[in-house]
């Protein structure tokens, strides 16, 4: 079993490696494809974070950190509709003349924290994204929390305009998984337990959003 799990671990790091290197032969960072536009390109993991594409070591240290850019960069993501790396940069944030090619592990929004709007006195819950804290986030809806039975991965509404779909990172979707309850017949939660209110869960947002029925 040992070596079994060792042999995945080193086929996705092949993978990831054949792909790394066929993207990057596509572009070059700065790149100038017409007068006065710069073309950069990133890619956000299955965290949320933010790296310049090409970085070879991925991890907290060469992440983005700076929440006034992260809230900059995230709040002009869209759906890359350019015509130009549509496939391989499915998502675009258009900075100025500068156009930032975006391809992630999973979705480009992924919800990392619950925290609450103090601002209206009612203790609002949302989800944060995008590692900027309260500067990007959206109202939590509970009743819309899904879990793809295919992966196990967690779901929430994201904005319209970079897909409708945001990713849960694992640790607040294991937080979630605590308050999940199941039946027979689903290999998805039916119900989620919220600030003592039981939640009927919804899927028909997801599979609209992608398009697909379900």
């Amino acid at each position: 079993m040992a070596r079994r799990v060792i042999n995945n671990d080193i086929r996705r790091l092949l993978l990831w490696r054949c792909r790394y290197f066929e993207v990057r032969r596509l572009y070059e960072q700065g790149q100038c494809p017409e007068p006065s536009v710069r073309e950069y390109f990133y890619y956000i993991d299955h965290q949320g974070m933010l790296f310049l594409d090409d970085s070879r070591m991925k991890n907290f240290t060469s992440c983005f950190k700076d929440k006034k850019f992260l809230e900059f960069f995230f709040k002009r993501l869209r759906l890359n509709t350019t015509g130009r790396y549509m496939k391989e940069f499915p998502y675009l944030s258009v900075c100025g003349r500068e156009r930032n090619f975006i391809r992630c592990d999973d979705y480009p929004i992924v919800f990392t924290h619950v925290i609450h709007d103090t601002a209206s006195g009612q203790l609002e819950p949302r989800l944060s994204y995008g590692h900027a804290g309260d500067l990007l986030s959206v109202k939590f809806e509970p009743w819309k929390v899904f879990m793809s039975p295919e992966t196990g991965r967690v779901y929430h509404p994201a904005p319209e305009l970079a897909g409708g779909v945001g990713l849960v990172r694992s640790k607040l979707a294991i937080d979630f998984s605590k308050w999940f309850e199941f039946d027979d017949e689903h290999r998805s939660p039916t119900h989620l337990i919220w600030d003592d209110r039981q939640y009927k869960l919804e899927r028909d947002w997801y599979y609209k959003a992608l398009g697909k029925k379900p």
